[in-house]
């Protein structure tokens, strides 16, 4: 019998994990929670007091770890950690992480440093559920499209309030030195749990085959459904919380309203598999090197 409980937050997506140290999980304990995670999509664990070497060694034991970022500059001493700092960018919109690359992480890992006392909360959708809830004709569709993503594109914007100029535009300038386009399957098959789901977000910015518009106007309907309440967990940051999420079968999204308020979250990532479609077709590069600098499951195809 567990030691631990898994709670759920949401009827679709997301629980938390309560009564277990992660620096201290024997294998049968990680299996477990393995397995939740699959099932859940995120886990949430409070109160961990963990430090950068327990996050990464945390996170290891889900597969080899990615750099910090394929451009944006990561820790000195722990290249592994990207930290996630409002004072030089706001990541409010919806998106996968690194999707511009053909072998995206296969898990992120998100630690709250410092958080502000309202607001900032994470939100993270579950778009296998997403997929589900389209009509037959729509996820037909969806089945046979193909989508660019690009790391060329506003994807970090200045905040409201809290950025500094400065800082914002050097991170903007490091996150666009190298530029990467890659087709992704529009409905990509998780490749353990087999589900379906809607591998879109914010770093897709066109289908292959339409105009920008046409593009735009479908990607526009699909994301629509990623996005409803119902699909989406939303987590409030207490300090040292951790939280854990699929990036191959999950959305994400930084709430902006927290005005100049600090928040500060470590990310470290797993690295991921080449995504596949319905019909076995791998994704491709449109342009860009295979950002094995970046990650060691990168392929040259």
């Amino acid at each position: 019998m567990s030691q631990f409980d898994v709670r759920k937050v949401g009827g679709r997506i997301g629980a938390e994990v309560v009564g277990v140290d992660v620096r201290d999980l024997s294998d049968e304990v990680f299996a477990e929670i393995g397995a939740a995670l699959l099932e859940h999509k995120v886990l949430a664990f409070r109160g961990q007091d963990l430090t950068d070497d327990d996050q990464i060694a945390f996170a290891s034991r889900f597969g080899a770890l990615t750099g910090a970022h394929p451009t944006v500059p990561g820790d000195e001493e722990r290249p592994e950690i990207l930290p996630v700092d409002s004072e030089s960018s706001r990541a409010d919109q919806w998106h996968t992480d690194v999707t511009f690359v053909r072998t995206p992480p296969k898990i992120s890992t998100l630690r709250s440093l410092v958080v502000p006392p309202y607001g900032g909360n994470t939100l993270i959708s579950n778009t296998a559920a997403a997929y589900r809830d389209l009509p037959e004709e729509l996820r037909l569709l969806a089945e046979r499209l193909w989508a660019v993503h690009t790391n060329d594109y506003d994807y970090v914007r200045p905040a409201s309030a809290g950025a500094d100029p400065e800082k914002f535009a050097a991170h903007r300038e490091a996150f666009v030195s190298r530029v990467w386009k890659t087709a992704h399957p529009v409905v990509r098959v998780h490749p353990e749990s087999q589900e379906r789901n809607l591998f879109i977000g914010g770093f897709a910015q066109s289908v292959v085959g339409l105009s920008s518009r046409e593009s735009r106007a479908l990607l526009d309907i699909f994301q629509s459904y990623v996005t409803r309440p119902e699909n989406v967990f939303r987590w409030r940051w207490a300090p040292n919380d951790l939280i854990v999420f699929d990036n191959r079968i999950t959305q994400h999204y930084a709430a902006d309203d927290y005005g100049d308020l600090p928040r500060l979250l470590h990310r470290v990532t797993v690295a991921g598999d080449v995504p596949v479609g319905v019909d076995g077709k791998e994704s491709y590069r449109v342009e860009g090197d295979d950002a094995s600098h970046y990650t060691p499951t990168a392929t040259a195809a």
